[in-house]
């Protein structure tokens, strides 16, 4: 006689299925997100559109806050590329990874303390090291012994300077002007301030890349290329050394 034990419908019957015994992990992730979500927009007013309208608003915040800033041009000191009313995006991410100002850029920066308690917007002239002379014999502007012709950029009939200077830029710290030189209080007006008129690249909220306001005037800002064969401070002292 077969002794062995044979399972029994009933055995067969309450033993757990595969689906039973596997458990599904991701699945219940997903249906508890789903969950907390559907919990949200019942408790909200006005259901899903405003949770989409919230997560946009906290999304534009934090983007205004760490990447991009719009920013209205308040005077004519920057015509006439930038002019009064216009909006730029300042690129607050530009300087935030190891990189530096550099001459041309038209960077937006936090004045207090040095021009007044206000954000202003310039173009860099100097950087930290940088000898930076107004004017020569045909009345450009000098960095590191190198006359830079700005007319590409500078406000039509006005001179690179009617103020005279010879500075050297402290390291850290940005010598800066507006295009329009004759309708701009900038590093010049404040040599005599603290800080020489320089400011802290600290400062420095952030590099201006776009016109984004009025439509008809957008257009992307680029580092012009008058500065590109201003040599480095460095490299100019070791000229002139072995002049």
């Amino acid at each position: 006689m077969d002794t062995e034990a044979q399972p029994t419908e009933r055995d067969r019957s309450s033993r757990p299925s595969d689906s039973e015994e596997t458990s599904d992990p991701g699945g219940q992730e997903e249906r508890s997100r789903f969950a907390l979500v559907s919990r949200i927009t019942q408790w909200l007013p006005g259901g899903r559109i405003s949770l989409t309208l919230l997560v946009f608003l906290v999304l534009l915040l934090l983007l205004n806050t760490f990447v991009l800033r719009p920013f209205q041009i308040p005077s004519g000191s920057m015509e006439s590329g930038l002019r009064i009313g216009d909006r730029v995006l300042v690129n607050m991410l530009a300087y935030r990874f190891g990189a530096e100002p550099q001459r041309g850029d038209v960077v937006v920066f936090d004045g207090t303390g040095y021009f007044g308690d206000a954000d202003y917007i310039k173009r860099v002239v100097g950087v930290g090291g940088d000898h930076v002379v107004c004017c020569d014999k045909e009345g450009r502007i000098q960095v590191n012994g190198r006359s830079v012709d700005e007319s590409t950029f500078l406000y039509p009939g006005d001179s690179a300077s009617t103020v005279r200077f010879d500075v050297v830029v402290p390291d850290g710290t940005l010598f800066l002007l507006g295009d329009h030189r004759s309708d701009s209080s900038d590093s010049r007006d404040h040599l005599g301030s603290p800080g020489g008129g320089m400011i802290p690249v600290d400062d420095v909220i952030g590099r201006a890349d776009w016109i984004v306001w009025p439509t008809a005037h957008w257009t992307r800002l680029h580092r012009p290329d008058a500065y590109a064969r201003v040599p480095a401070a460095a490299e100019a002292e070791g000229a002139g050394a072995h002049g």
